[in-house]
């Protein structure tokens, strides 16, 4: 896999209290290509790499897709607020974790302040998150300018990445997190349409867990194999789809902490720790077995 490969990652920590990611399978049409079907769902046809990242597609030359592919769209999750939660908790749980950064951009993204907690009741949006792989000689501002349009905003990556500097390492896992994608009407229609065919009664869920079931044993493969861009591109794609159990929850991220750790992507690999932790009943890293790295990942906290 081509490990410039984006990977649309709403990082689902919370699926006990959360309402299902807004994410919907679109069966490509005869001719159909991806920036056609970004402007269908999202009115924008430079969206198409999202859906790039969201199917570990290759972003180099334009992607040829075929009549009949099945492409996963992202879109923003919702949750609504239950009582004593605050915008921190729920960074935490749907974002990775709650600083300032994470906190003030849900906050934001819903009309809010990190300081004036959620009315309880209020559905608020989950911004879907990019985990993207950089390649040789990008920047910040380089990204900012990709996915958001704005150079000047590269800072605010390194705030979000909890890192410093201009320069991104090839290699290097960048979280790019995306308030403003949404699904116009036509884009809302064909999620309605595939809730209804895919099954009301939670038959999208079924799916996303059954083939988390088929995909784990290759993702702990690849881990155990040193293929660590290719983790990093299926057990996002995993977590992508949403609607997987805990135990799975907890086996894809305890994959993605070794997984980050080998590229050295500190701050992803302490937000996948603590994301592991949250879903692991006993989560204990024993210290004979497990990398100082690994364990260092998780004390970083």
């Amino acid at each position: 896999m081509n490990p410039r490969a984006l990977v649309a990652a709403g990082l689902l920590l919370s699926l006990a209290r959360a309402e299902p990611a807004g994410a919907f399978q679109h069966i490509v049409k005869p001719g159909e290509t991806l920036a056609q079907v970004a402007e269908r769902v999202y009115g924008d046809a430079r969206r198409e790499t999202v859906l790039v990242g969201a199917n570990a597609l290759d972003a180099q030359g334009g992607t040829v897709i075929a009549a009949g592919m099945r492409l996963e769209v992202p879109a923003p999750g919702h949750h609504t607020v239950i009582q004593g939660e605050s915008w921190a908790d729920l960074a935490l749980s749907w974002l990775g974790t709650n600083d300032m950064a994470r906190t003030e951009l849900l906050a934001h993204a819903n009309k809010g302040v990190p300081w004036v907690p959620p009315v309880e009741g209020q559905e608020i949006e989950i911004p879907a998150v990019v985990t993207y792989l950089a390649g040789e000689g990008e920047t910040v501002n380089s990204l900012a300018a990709r996915f958001w349009g704005d150079p000047n905003r590269g800072w605010e990556l390194n705030s979000y990445n909890h890192r410093d500097g201009a320069l991104v390492r090839r290699g290097e896992v960048m979280l790019i997190a995306m308030p403003g994608l949404r699904l116009t009407e036509a884009g809302r229609a064909e999620a309605r349409a595939a809730a209804e065919r895919d099954g009301a009664s939670g038959g999208m869920a079924l799916e996303q867990q059954r083939r988390g079931d088929a995909e784990l044993p290759q993702l702990l493969a690849d881990v155990r194999y040193g293929r660590y861009a290719e983790a990093v591109a299926r057990g996002n794609r995993l977590l992508g789809g949403g609607a997987l159990t805990h135990p799975q929850l907890a086996i894809v991220h305890r994959a993605l902490l070794e997984a980050y750790v080998a590229l050295d992507a500190r701050a992803s690999a302490a937000a996948a720790c603590a994301a592991w932790k949250s879903n692991e009943p006993s989560p204990v890293l024993d210290p004979i077995r497990v990398s100082p790295k690994i364990r260092a990942a998780c004390d970083a906290r």
